[in-house]
């Protein structure tokens, strides 16, 4: 078995290395098709997320690829939208049957979400840069207070399913802030990920929903894939790689929520 779990993350780390797709779309699915349980999934794949993810800021940041305003925008909505969720899992601790339920629930919801991000995120982000300087062009203080809405929503949503930083989190960015760079976007979406997902998964630790066990294989696998997975990136055609990617997401979270 452990060895299955060292294939899954080279597996995840190598597709999230050569397309960017948010970790947690595959791994939390892999993880449940393991046997392993829908809480404990999300805890260990919170934390698996904060800790691959931890280098990527140092490296943004070194590329002034981070808007720190934003991030603090975001993690000011999506900090406490984590405690929050965390606090209403907590009082559930009793009833482990509903909690699996309801994350299974979010999971599968969070998957269609993704699907549909990913699918769509081309026609989006041409839709956001063309409306850029019309009405897409808000003062400062109605763009602070959307982009803590923004981050109360992903908090609570990665908080119980472990996605939705990624996809969700960047589709809605670039609607808001449709000048910013790519690789601002993707760096700011990075450093405001890996606090939610940090402050999520020792609270999910904190109830016990944390498999160290099954963390440290992951991060033997995924390490290596992310490596090799990034040396790959736009060799293959993302016409071919976002339909598919987006097929698969839809099945799982369409059996996870029907």
């Amino acid at each position: 078995m452990e060895f299955g779990y060292i294939i899954a993350g080279l597996l995840v780390g190598f597709i999230v290395g050569m397309t960017g797709v948010g970790g947690g779309s595959l791994m939390t699915p892999i993880l449940l098709w393991f046997g392993i349980s829908p809480a404990t999934a999300v805890g260990t794949d919170l934390l698996y997320a904060a800790i691959t993810k931890g280098s990527g800021i140092f490296v943004h940041h070194k590329k002034k690829n981070i808007d720190w305003k934003i991030t603090g925008w975001l993690a000011a909505g999506s900090v406490p939208a984590a405690l929050v969720t965390l606090f209403i899992l907590h009082h559930l601790h009793s009833d482990l049957q509903a909690i699996n339920a309801l994350i299974k629930q979010s999971l599968g919801i969070a998957l269609l979400l993704t699907a549909i991000a990913i699918v769509f995120k081309p026609l989006l982000l041409k839709w956001g840069q063309q409306h850029a300087k019309s009405w897409f062009h808000l003062p400062a203080a109605r763009l602070n207070g959307l982009t803590l809405v923004v981050g109360v929503i992903l908090g609570a949503i990665v908080t119980l399913s472990s996605i939705g930083a990624g996809a969700l989190g960047t589709v809605a960015l670039f609607l808001l802030y449709p000048l910013i760079s790519t690789s601002r976007l993707v760096g700011t979406e990075i450093a405001h990920a890996v606090p939610l997902t940090l402050v999520a998964g020792l609270g999910h630790a904190g109830l016990g929903h944390i498999d160290w066990h099954l963390l440290s294989f992951l991060l033997m696998g995924s390490l290596p894939g992310i490596y090799f997975g990034s040396h790959l990136t736009g060799r293959v055609p993302e016409a071919v790689l976002r339909p598919c990617l987006a097929l698969m997401l839809a099945l799982i979270g369409s059996k996870l929520v029907f």
